[in-house]
């Protein structure tokens, strides 16, 4: 990424956006990212965040113009590939999503949301060997509980260790 001084500033004027964007204050993370943006068109992180805050929104297409501008500036950004290619999943380019998230993987081969994001895709695409090995690397990683707990309980999916309840139609 940028010189260390440049970035230590480029990071600090997203400081408020990215904390509004934490307390899930997404509108107000958009204005306060966009306030960035217009600032300092090179601010790779105000563009990640923004994407990150268009996201929440609901936005996938406004999210994915901010990733890729974010990696225009900085092609190796990592959460911004990550991001991308969540936003490419959200708006069904799950081929294009894929290509990204293995891209981030070429980038660092144990990056804990890459493969989240690859093991998510699969599991979208009914590809459950793949699904299942990217999973089982991203609970390698020790990742958060919360995340932890759901991704095991799609391995279990996966595994066929879940049994369907009936439904009011079946009795």
């Amino acid at each position: 990424m940028s010189g260390a001084p440049e970035a230590s500033l480029r990071w600090e004027a997203v400081e408020e956006g990215a904390e509004l964007l934490r307390e899930g204050e997404a509108e107000r993370a958009v204005a306060e990212l966009e306030r960035v943006t217009a600032e300092d068109p090179d601010n790779e992180y105000a563009y990640h965040f923004l994407g990150g805050a268009w996201y929440e929104r609901g936005d996938f297409d406004r999210a994915l113009k901010a990733y890729v501008r974010a990696l225009e500036l900085e092609p190796r950004y990592l959460g911004a590939m990550v991001g991308a290619g969540h936003a490419l999943r959200m708006m069904g380019r799950v081929d294009q999503a894929i290509r990204m998230g293995k891209q981030a993987l070429v980038r660092q081969k144990d990056d804990p949301d890459a493969l989240h994001l690859l093991g998510m895709l699969h599991f979208q695409r009914g590809d459950r060997d793949k699904s299942r090995q990217y999973l089982e690397r991203f609970l390698a990683t020790r990742p958060e509980i919360e995340t932890a707990v759901e991704v095991e309980g799609m391995l279990q999916m996966l595994r066929g260790e879940v049994v369907e309840l009936p439904t009011e139609d079946d009795t």
